[in-house]
C-alpha cells in the first residue's frame, strides 16, 4: 500500500532539530509521494531546498493569507518575487501548484480586501504558469467560493484541510475541484464529518497531514507527520465503506492526476 500526502510543511522550524529522519521514516512506512507546502516566499524556497534532496518529495509555492503584506504594491512585488522564483527553480518540474493561497478570516479581519486581492493576483499566476491552485479558507466559505466562480481557474486545484462543510464541498466540485481532508475528520468532536466525507465523489477525495498541525487522533495535541496519513486515509475509508487499500489507492491516483506527476 502507497499513501500520498498532498500537503505537509518539512519547511516549519518543528522539524529543525530532525527533520532528514522524519522524512526518511516517512518514506519507510510507505508514504512514497508528498507535497511540501510553502506559504511565504521564504518558506516556498526553503519547501524547494528540502524537496530537492528526495526525488519523491514535490513542492507548491505560495503566499498564504496570513503571510501578505499590506499594500496591493508591496503583494505584487512579492509575487513578482515568487514568479521569478517558480520559473527559476522548475526546470525539473518539482513544483506542482500554487499554494497554499486564499483567505483566511479567522486570524485576519481587517485586511480582507488586500487578502482577496492576493487570492485573485495568486489565480492568475497559476494561470499563467499553467499550474493547479492550493486553497487555504477559514471561517472565509462565502467570499472563497465567489472568487472562484468569478475567476476562471485553468487548471483547476484543491481545497486543502478542507472545511467539513457540506455545502462549501458541493459547491467547490461542482467547479471542478478537488478535496483534501486532514486530521480533523478522525476528531472524535468533528461535526459533519461523514456528511463532508459523503459529499466528495471517489475520484476527487485527497488526503493530507497539514504536518506539523492537525496531528489525527490518537495523537491529537502531539507534532504531526506524514506517518499518520494513513489514519486519515483509515477514517475514509470506514466512511465510505472500502477498505483503507482502495482509499489509498484511489487517492494517490487523484493526487497524480491533479498534480500532473507521471511517477
Amino acid at each position: 500500500m502507497e499513501l500520498f500526502d498532498t500537503h505537509a510543511h518539512y519547511n516549519d522550524e518543528k522539524f529543525d532539530i530532525d527533520r532528514d529522519n522524519v522524512i526518511q521514516n516517512i518514506y519507510e512506512s510507505g508514504v512514497t509521494k508528498l507535497v511540501n507546502a510553502g506559504y511565504s516566499l521564504e518558506s516556498s524556497k526553503k519547501a524547494i531546498e528540502i524537496a530537492s534532496a528526495y526525488d519523491w518529495m514535490y513542492v507548491i509555492c505560495g503566499i498564504s493569507p496570513n503571510d501578505i503584506s499590506d499594500t496591493k504594491k508591496q503583494i505584487d512585488a512579492d509575487l513578482c518575487n515568487l514568479e521569478e522564483l517558480i520559473k527559476f527553480e522548475n526546470k525539473t518540474n518539482k513544483i506542482v501548484g500554487i499554494g497554499e493561497i486564499g483567505l483566511d478570516y479567522y486570524w485576519q479581519k481587517d485586511n480582507k480586501q488586500m487578502q482577496q486581492y492576493a487570492f485573485i493576483k495568486q489565480i492568475e499566476l497559476a494561470n499563467s504558469l499553467n499550474l493547479p491552485i492550493v486553497i487555504h479558507t477559514r471561517e472565509a466559505v462565502s467570499d472563497t467560493i465567489k472568487i472562484l466562480k468569478e475567476e476562471e481557474v485553468l487548471k483547476k486545484g484543491i481545497f486543502h484541510c478542507c472545511p467539513l462543510n457540506k455545502e462549501l464541498i458541493k459547491d467547490a466540485v461542482k467547479l471542478g475541484f478537488y478535496i483534501s481532508f486532514a486530521g480533523p475528520v478522525t476528531f472524535k468532536n468533528a461535526k459533519g464529518a461523514n456528511d463532508a466525507v459523503d459529499a466528495v465523489p471517489l475520484d476527487r477525495i485527497l488526503i493530507e497531514t497539514d504536518s506539523p498541525y492537525l496531528s489525527p487522533e490518537p495523537y491529537r495535541g502531539k507534532r504531526n507527520d506524514s506517518t499518520n496519513v494513513h489514519l486519515v486515509a483509515e477514517k475514509i475509508a470506514e466512511i465510505k465503506g472500502i477498505t483503507k487499500e482502495e482509499i489509498a489507492d484511489i487517492t494517490y491516483k487523484n493526487a497524480m492526476r491533479i498534480f500532473e506527476i507521471e511517477n
